[in-house]
């Protein structure tokens, strides 16, 4: 492992203990959608409205990555094709995206949904409204011209949102996805509690946090996977989860 990288990213991305559990207290006052009524409200039909799964019948779930790429990207992304599996990656712009460009690339090509966490991972209630739209709009300029397309969800940073991000994000076209399940994997290196505090929580229509940033993430995914495979669970991508329904700019997920 790259040590000074290392370093870098823990000092530079704000994701504490303390700062996510206030972020978890503090989600239950934002108003929020779940899946289910996205779907239940969807007045468009057809099978390509849902992709390769129609989750108002099967037990679907979406695996989300936030704060990457990282040196462990590769290795996650590896996992993900073997298993047949699609994932939701939030992704980090400077010292993330600029630096494993190639990843972002992959992540798209093999069918994943890319998606912005901002550019820097500053929390967004905090700054002004100038400042916001530069942490968005520059990741979603670079994600557009590593990929060809603009990315349609965000994750706030720590979770933190407001009426303000909520405007903004709906002129640039975001819609906002918080998440149901979280292994507080920025608490422990520990696979094996990482893997058991996602089985524990999970349920239909679960949208699971995770950070492929950190080192005992990725080996807990295929334990992760093979589980809830076993227990009849559907991965998909966020927007798979929602389908037929569509995210709206400016509203927020859960």
């Amino acid at each position: 492992m790259h040590r000074p990288r290392k370093r870098f990213r823990y000092a530079t991305l704000p994701v504490t203990a303390l700062a996510l559990a206030l972020t978890l207290a503090g989600c239950a006052k934002v108003d929020t959608t779940a899946p289910s009524g996205v779907r239940a409200d969807a007045t468009a039909t057809g099978p390509d409205r849902f992709g390769p799964v129609d989750c108002r019948t099967a037990k679907c779930v979406a695996l989300t990555f936030d704060a990457g790429p990282s040196e462990h990207s590769a290795k996650l992304l590896d996992i993900l094709k073997e298993k047949q599996v699609p994932a939701t990656f939030f992704l980090l712009g400077k010292r993330h995206i600029d630096t494993y460009p190639e990843l972002v690339r992959r992540m798209a090509d093999e069918g994943h949904e890319v998606a912005s966490h901002t550019w820097t991972h500053r929390i967004l209630t905090r700054l002004e409204p100038d400042e916001i739209r530069e942490e968005l709009t520059r990741t979603n300029e670079e994600i557009e011209r590593l990929t060809g397309r603009t990315p349609t969800l965000m994750r706030p940073p720590q979770g933190r949102t407001n009426e303000t991000v909520h405007r903004i994000c709906e002129e640039l076209g975001l819609s906002e996805v918080l998440w149901t399940v979280t292994a507080k994997d920025y608490t422990t290196t520990d696979s094996a509690l990482i893997r058991q505090r996602v089985l524990d929580q999970t349920e239909r229509d679960g949208i699971i946090l995770l950070h492929d940033l950190y080192d005992g993430t990725v080996p807990a995914v295929p334990g992760i996977i093979d589980t809830l495979k076993e227990r009849g669970y559907v991965f998909v991508t966020v927007p798979q989860l929602l389908a037929p329904g569509e995210a709206v700019p400016g509203k927020v997920y859960r």
